[in-house]
């Protein structure tokens, strides 16, 4: 299997990441980003179907990146926009793709990667930043810090974890998302950039997830990071 991480992950994090079998592709920096999200996974990159092995990247990512999803015989498509500075400019790819849901501000997506996901249930946010806010457990449950996200989606039968904001690090921010310190390695494992056991409301991310026979593994013994999530195809 493959994961996408942040360019500045730590070896240490990424010795733990091959310990469990993945090879390591890293999101390069874009400089048309503010320096905390700049190396950020959910914001360069999407997973469009991984049966497929197939993905969304910004259009003005590397050619060298471009090159080792080829290596790795990954098929993607290009945004049709240019990432910016400033929000919305920087959300387009920013969505939350489950099996048979795509949660998204529908008036931001990207046409090229809304076009691919007509034939699931569209579901509208008003957080642009949806997969940032999100930590999926399964296609019909997940974590959020996002009131809207949760209220919302309660009205379409998920299960969801609401946390107050806030204990996580992101450099340059007082705070990251929740979706962004981690993501899950298979339906029976989740990594995380940091330890729950550092985490003010840890013990109700652990009550989740064994709700649902999730094994957390922790890439550092640190408080939780935002590194823009960990996409496993």
């Amino acid at each position: 299997m493959i994961c996408f991480v942040d360019y500045r992950i730590t070896e240490l994090e990424k010795k733990v990441l091959k310990s469990l079998n993945l090879s390591i592709l890293e999101i390069p920096k874009c400089n048309n980003l503010y320096k905390a999200i700049d190396g950020h996974v959910d914001i360069q990159l999407n997973i469009i179907d991984k049966k497929s092995k197939k993905v969304i990247i910004h259009k003005d990512i590397s050619k060298n990146f471009k090159e080792k999803l080829d290596i790795f015989n990954i098929n993607y498509i290009e945004s049709s926009k240019s990432l910016n500075y400033s929000y919305p400019e920087n959300i387009f790819l920013n969505a939350l793709i489950l099996e048979n849901h795509f949660i998204h501000n529908l008036k931001y997506t990207d046409e090229n990667l809304l076009s691919t996901q007509s034939h699931k249930n569209l579901i509208n946010v008003k957080q642009g930043y949806t997969k940032c806010s999100c930590l999926p457990v399964n296609d019909k449950a997940f974590i959020t810090n996002d009131t809207g996200i949760y209220n919302t989606l309660n009205n379409h039968g998920f299960d969801i974890l609401l946390l107050p904001p806030g204990d996580i690090i992101l450099e340059g921010l007082d705070y990251g998302f929740i979706g962004g310190v981690g993501g899950l390695i298979n339906k029976d494992l989740m990594a995380f950039y940091g330890n729950l056991d550092l985490y003010l409301y840890g013990d109700k991310v652990k009550s989740f997830l064994k709700k649902y026979g999730i094994t957390p593994i922790y890439l550092m013994n640190e408080k939780l990071h935002d590194r823009g999530s960990l996409l496993v195809l």
